[in-house]
């Protein structure tokens, strides 16, 4: 399927590329230019307030070269802790100008930018970590996944909870046969907390006007050209189609990351929506999604239900009485025994209580290498230096978000749909492959 890419300053993205349905992750890593475990590495931060302020936290053993941030308000706080570090509006000027210093770039803004500034940096050789999802789009997702392993470089999204204890131990128990067979899984959160079902901002009584301290068109940069409004920030863009990727997007990739890996699902065949209040703007206020996965070896078929606006799943059979499920978890139904898996999988927990207490002497041991403090910034800088694919490198994170943003694509379209991944599409609704990718405004800041 044939797609525009976003145009940039240097060529940074060029003509339209086709969707490849191979998603090889290489053997070998390529090093950092000079790199070794004993160097620290030139790391450049695109997006560095918010979400981003943590990714500086995390890569600061190394040398922090550039910051690029569109809003100085936002920013501030690092700027004001990294004083010294040279700081761009424009992530294409930053690397432009200091590309042949920068070893890796981070990339923590707003959904629908993830995709043309992580392939920025790929393409020119650098290493990426990418702030979940992947991408703002599935084409997205599949094509920074090709592009990682074409370029043999380290990347990592960040689904910190792909780096924990609790991710290790349902493998463990999973190939153990402590669970047994899987067929039926849930997961659910309280997102959106943030508006979504949103039909628009009215501006015939005033027209807001741009605060100096932001740079609103690299703001919107791939993005169609609009009316600045304050309702988009600096948190509110999660529920815009056109930016984020609603509670599905942003709690999915973390809540579904563990069974995914855990199981070896794969792609799904099928998605199946319901939702509330949705707008042609705007996700739905409350969701549930439903995707098949089919049977697999000798795994059988797996139903995986998704609830967010604080819905939920029915209480399980073995769940003690007066207890209630946490909040943004996930509940994997085992023949033999069930777990609850809580924050992103840090925790897991078989159901009852007192099952778990009965099995814990007959737990298999721990043979999945751990990473140190669960640090997933720790294990990327270590993949940088040539040491091993960080766990959610884009050839498993790609197929990831791909996973999950089909169900925005099954919610977008309001209908269920059929899934082709290794033709790169649905099947039983063709106007739907539309929304496996979009249109990129073009010329933007040049």
């Amino acid at each position: 399927m044939p797609v525009p890419r976003p145009v940039s300053r240097r060529r940074f993205l060029g003509a339209a590329s086709s969707v490849t349905a191979a998603l090889a992750f290489p053997a070998l890593l390529r090093s950092a230019p000079g790199g070794s475990p004993g160097q620290r590495l030139n790391v450049a931060c695109v997006g560095v307030g918010g979400r981003g302020w943590a990714a500086v936290q995390g890569v600061s053993s190394q040398n922090l070269v550039a910051f690029a941030d569109v809003d100085d308000v936002r920013a501030a706080r690092t700027f004001r802790e990294h004083p010294d570090v040279p700081r761009f509006r424009d992530y294409r000027v930053m690397l432009e100008r200091l590309g042949k210093e920068i070893d890796a770039v981070t990339v923590s803004t707003p959904d629908h930018m993830h995709y043309p500034i992580a392939r920025a940096a790929l393409e020119l050789g650098k290493h990426v970590f990418v702030e979940k999802p992947l991408g703002h789009t599935v084409w997205e997702a599949r094509e920074l996944s090709r592009l990682a392993s074409e370029k043999r470089v380290a990347t990592q999204m960040g689904n910190q909870g792909h780096a924990a204890e609790g991710m290790r131990l349902l493998r463990e128990w999973y190939q153990a046969g402590v669970l047994g067979e899987i067929r039926e899984i849930h997961s659910w959160t309280d997102r959106p907390i943030w508006p979504q079902g949103v039909k628009g901002f009215d501006h015939s009584q005033r027209i807001p006007v741009v605060p100096e301290t932001l740079d609103w068109d690299s703001w919107l940069g791939v993005a169609a050209a609009r009316r600045y409004d304050p309702g988009y920030l600096p948190f509110n863009w999660r529920g815009f189609w056109d930016f984020g990727t609603g509670a599905l997007g942003d709690m999915g990739c973390h809540q579904m990351d563990g069974a995914f890996w855990a199981f070896d699902l794969g792609a799904p065949a099928w998605v199946e929506p319901v939702s509330a209040n949705a707008t042609e703007l705007s996700a739905p206020t409350s969701s549930i999604v439903r995707y098949g996965f089919p049977a697999r070896g000798a795994r059988p078929a797996v139903q995986w239900t998704w609830y967010d606006g604080n819905l939920g799943p029915p209480l399980p059979p073995e769940l003690e009485e007066g207890r209630t499920l946490p909040e943004n978890s996930t509940l994997i139904v085992g023949t033999r025994a069930s777990v609850i898996a809580q924050a992103n999988y840090f925790t897991v927990r078989i159901v009852p209580e007192v099952r778990m207490r009965e099995l814990a002497p007959t737990l298999p041991p721990k043979t999945i290498p751990r990473i140190p403090g669960g640090d997933h910034f720790a294990e990327w800088i270590n993949a940088c230096k040539g040491g091993p694919a960080a766990g959610s490198h884009f050839g498993y994170s790609g197929p990831l978000t791909e996973m999950v943003l089909l169900g925005n694509v099954a919610l977008r379209a309001r209908r269920r749909i059929e899934w082709d991944s290794a033709a790169f599409r649905i099947t039983n609704l063709p106007a739907a492959n539309a929304l496996l990718t979009k249109a990129y405004r073009p010329g933007w800041g040049a």
